[in-house]
């Protein structure tokens, strides 16, 4: 009797006991216009362990995603996406648990490495199947720009779609789309001819060694630098989504120059780059492993042939314009795109007249990090923007729109 106690006591004392925490969290859109595909984001440090989440609207169930941002196997943040009427406030139940893990929805955004096999025959050019999640490369590597197949990590929405190239420019290359839909699984960046005729989309924006759209790089005082020299260059997938995917590429031992001290030291830095589903923005965030207050930075956007630019003077700054989306013009015609940037004015420098390559800001970075974002349309969409004016005009739209967040609030 007492051993059958003493164990029965013992199995109570082990037994891991599951626990959730539900919290209430209110939603409100201070503008008089209606919103969808608003990011909501939770961070979960305070709530312990995070293994799986339910968030319902009304007792309905709507699709939640956890992320973990610095990969230490632990859940840092949840995000759901908030559909709100003007001027309204919504009510959303919010359970973080212990245990289990997280809920599957359809995926509303895609990102993707794959590593070049050109050379087996028996794959189309845009069928490549050697998936990878990171990547490192010794800055003395050769030629990195070929070591990925679409030249490096690609991401999509249902609105965009976009690359990264794996190399010192790191330029963010565009993919324009006919249709609200996600594509880059299929075509992998390179759409064939049976694709075009189901109406995919296919690269629009030919860059070089411009921003394309919205590259960081440094500054030397007079002009652009690439990101070089660098000890590793690394890029990696953090999230696939459904909600958003996040990338990101990191810079280690970049000896960057600096036109505010003569003998700079090297930097580390990382860039995050997170799409959200409904959304053509990326939002773009500059991470540092010191200050780095004393450095100068640039970045921008290209300066399309014969675009018609648009700015603010406050961070705002966009281009018009059509040209060919690559030195292939025999098989690919002339692609019309809008771009945009926006930059916090706190971080501007100067915002540099126009070039031949590009529209340009100087920046500072005030400690050790600093947010921008970015934005396109291609005048293919059947959805989107067709002229400089419409271009321009939701672009004044998305600016108010950033100006005045959704207001979040989370009673426990």
């Amino acid at each position: 009797m007492k051993q059958t106690i003493a164990l029965l006591l013992l199995s109570m004392m082990t037994t891991t006991v599951s626990a959730s925490r539900t919290m209430t969290v209110s939603v409100s859109n201070p503008m008089n216009i209606a919103r969808a595909d608003v990011p909501v984001v939770i961070n979960l440090a305070p709530y312990g362990e995070v293994l799986s989440a339910l968030v319902t609207l009304n007792g309905q169930e709507i699709p939640c995603q956890l992320d973990d941002l610095n990969q230490d196997e632990t859940f840092d943040e949840l995000c759901f996406l908030a559909n709100l009427d003007k001027k309204e406030k919504q009510q959303y139940t919010v359970t973080l648990m212990d245990e289990g893990e997280p809920r599957t929805y359809p995926a509303r955004v895609f990102a993707e490495m794959v590593l070049s096999n050109t050379k087996d025959k028996k794959l189309k050019k845009n069928q490549q199947n050697n998936y990878i999640e990171s990547l490192t490369a010794r800055g003395d590597a050769a030629y990195t720009y070929n070591i990925q197949h679409h030249h490096g990590v690609d991401f999509e929405s249902e609105l965009n779609g976009i690359r990264i190239y794996f190399d010192a420019r790191q330029t963010l290359d565009l993919y324009g789309k006919f249709k609200k839909q996600l594509e880059l699984k299929e075509t992998q960046f390179y759409t064939d001819d049976e694709q075009k005729k189901r109406g995919y989309g296919d690269d629009v924006l030919w860059v070089g060694q411009t921003f394309g759209l919205g590259a960081f790089r440094g500054w030397d005082g007079h002009q652009p630098t690439l990101v070089e020299p660098v000890k590793t260059r690394t890029q990696r997938i953090i999230s696939y989504g459904p909600l958003r995917t996040i990338v990101e590429v990191i810079d280690k031992g970049w000896q960057a120059p600096s036109a505010l001290s003569p003998q700079p030291s090297a930097i580390n830095m990382t860039l995050r780059y997170t799409q959200y589903a409904g959304h053509r923005d990326t939002d773009v965030d500059v991470l540092f492993n010191k200050d780095v207050s004393n450095y100068r930075f640039s970045t921008g956007i290209i300066n399309v042939k014969g675009s018609e630019e648009f700015s603010n003077k406050k961070g705002l700054r966009a281009c018009w314009g059509t040209d060919y989306p690559s030195t292939d013009t025999v098989k690919w015609s002339r692609e019309t795109v809008g771009l945009a940037i926006l930059i916090p004015q706190q971080n501007i420098v100067s915002e540099e007249p126009a070039n031949k390559d590009n529209y340009a800001y100087v920046l500072k970075v005030n400690g050790r990090q600093m947010s921008y974002k970015v934005n396109y349309t291609s005048a293919n969409e059947t959805f989107g923007y067709h002229s400089a004016k419409e271009w321009f005009d939701y672009l004044k739209a998305w600016c108010k729109e950033i100006q005045q967040p959704v207001v979040v609030e989370i009673k426990k």
